[in-house]
């Protein structure tokens, strides 16, 4: 398995990422969308246990490099990223995963965690069919009206039950969208933990092994079965 920093057009300008591959140098596509902390030692290591499983990994960097370490920062680094660019920028990778060598199919999946999560549906319904699956983690559009006419994507998400910034009303409802829009319904499972339990990292002291080891093998299950 070999990783590297790389560097791809997006949006009319130069955008970089962590590409990581699997141990026999090609695989399906899978495209990891970072926190609001940027693309962390996180980041990269699931991307890197990804790979590690058979797939072809990009995780793109959204913010230049930077990486953030108090929810004040993120929140101004997010409120300044434009939500609608970022998703076109993200397109750019689609284009670049799908080019490598060691990208297999057609299409991709899309893994996103917390802000991520949000923009991982957003980029489903952007992409169509480029997008096999999307698996959102503690993330999704909060906005009550967002469509998600064009997605076509399976789609399987991992939220916390005492997540306060995601409450379970606000998933239901994406999830009824979700299908009236696809005539499919999504895979959703809620953990008794909170937000961002799969970051080990995570600052606020809510990363859960058990939880995270749970959703983690319902992803690779996931994956495997859209992706091949």
């Amino acid at each position: 398995m070999g990783a590297q920093n790389v560097t791809f057009p997006s949006n009319g300008k130069q955008a970089h990422g962590y590409l990581a591959l699997p141990p026999s140098g090609r695989g399906p596509g899978v495209l990891v969308i970072q926190e609001w902390w940027g693309l962390t030692t996180h980041i990269t290591t699931m991307a890197d246990r990804l790979a590690a499983e058979g797939f072809t990994v990009l995780a793109p960097d959204l913010f230049g490099g930077e990486t953030v370490h108090s929810a004040a920062e993120a929140a101004e680094r997010k409120r300044q990223l434009p939500v609608e660019g970022a998703v076109r920028d993200l397109s750019g990778a689609v284009d670049f995963l799908l080019e490598q060598p060691g990208t297999t199919g057609d299409a991709v999946a899309v893994v996103g965690f917390c802000m991520g999560g949000d923009f991982a549906l957003r980029l489903a319904v952007r992409e169509g069919d480029r997008v096999a699956a999307v698996v959102p983690f503690y993330g999704v559009p909060h906005e009550p009206d967002y469509s998600y006419l064009g997605l076509t994507a399976h789609v399987l998400g991992h939220y916390g039950e005492y997540d306060k910034s995601i409450p379970t009303e606000l998933v239901d409802e994406a999830a009824i969208r979700i299908g009236e829009a696809t005539d499919r319904r999504p895979e959703i499972h809620f953990y008794p933990a909170g937000h961002a339990f799969m970051n080990e990292e995570n600052p606020s002291g809510t990363h859960d092994p058990l939880q995270a080891g749970i959703a983690w093998q319902r992803t690779l299950t996931f994956l495997h079965g859209h992706l091949g």
